[in-house]
């Protein structure tokens, strides 16, 4: 789970500290440079939840809705192969799964069981 924060604290710094590969990147999404920024943000919060206890499940979750949608654009927008995304969010993916058992535990927290 570590190697996994790292690598989105890679990431997201990357996007934050304008890499003109990100810059790019999300040039040609043509949202606007805001949408990466707003994808640091994202990625780096979510990456310091993997590293609270209780809350990893939360943090792979952000990151594995984030991965979908970076896939998404990767085969619709932006190409050339969606496989780094799809292999991060196989990995958040995992960590929902071996950590599941905190969904219950986050519910009774919020009142929602």
């Amino acid at each position: 789970m570590g190697l996994l924060a790292l690598i989105f604290v890679g990431a997201g710094g990357a996007k934050l500290f304008g890499v003109s590969m990100m810059v790019d990147t999300f040039e040609t999404i043509g949202w606007g440079q805001w949408f990466r920024y707003l994808t640091a943000f994202v990625e780096l919060g979510s990456a310091a939840l993997l590293w609270v206890p209780g809350l990893h499940v939360v943090g792979a979750s952000l990151l594995w809705i984030t991965m979908l949608c970076a896939a998404l654009f990767h085969v619709f927008v932006i190409g050339p192969s969606a496989v780094p995304a799809v292999v991060l969010a196989v990995l958040c993916a995992a960590v929902i799964w071996l950590d599941r058992a905190q969904i219950r535990g986050l519910m009774v927290r919020l009142g929602l069981a």
